[in-house]
């Protein structure tokens, strides 16, 4: 991969396989940093909300949310102007996906959407260290996902893919110039 530092913000819904893919490209790249969202969320000790349950984010977890989106662009930005390949990883539907375009303005990045089957989500999700929201809650936001997403970034579907395999992918077809 080239040196040239660039943002690559790596985004599906839960259990499609965000964070792994996205620490695994990170490495790919001679300097790189991965700037999880989750891990942001977590850095929330006292009176952190997730969301917890489909449907828009109301009150302060709508709050903490665009909270962490923001510091993870903020991070990625920083890397991004120190030399380093920053690879973003959240969930990015709807309006987040402006909420992302405006934080991340003037700087060029790419999106990388990982959009794998529901049913294989749902089976990833249940074996997963984090909470799974079940089968439900994937079926709502891949139907968002798909709505309000068409068309933008370079989407791939892992379903049937190892991480090192949608990596391969993603670092093949990557063209930072278009995918934004």
């Amino acid at each position: 991969m080239s040196s040239r530092p660039v943002i690559i913000v790596v985004t599906g819904i839960q259990a499609a396989g965000k964070s792994t893919v996205a620490r695994l490209l990170a490495h790919r790249f001679v300097r790189a940093a991965h700037v999880e969202a989750d891990v942001l969320q977590g850095m929330i000790v006292s009176g952190g909300e997730w969301v917890s349950e489909p449907g828009e984010p109301t009150g302060e977890a709508a709050q903490q949310l665009r909270l962490r989106l923001r510091n993870m662009c903020l991070l990625g930005i920083s890397f991004y102007k120190a030399g380093f390949t920053a690879v973003l990883d959240d969930i990015i539907l709807g309006d987040r996906w402006q909420q992302l375009q405006a934080e991340l303005e003037g700087v060029p990045f790419s999106l990388v959407v990982l959009a794998p089957r529901v049913e294989i989500v749902a089976e990833r999700d249940t074996g997963r260290m984090k909470r799974p929201l079940g089968e439900e809650w994937a079926r709502y936001l891949d139907n968002i996902l798909r709505i309000t997403m068409a068309g933008v970034g370079l989407w791939i579907d892992n379903s049937d893919q190892t991480s090192e395999e949608t990596v391969d992918e993603i670092l093949l077809r990557f063209r930072p110039e278009r995918e934004t």
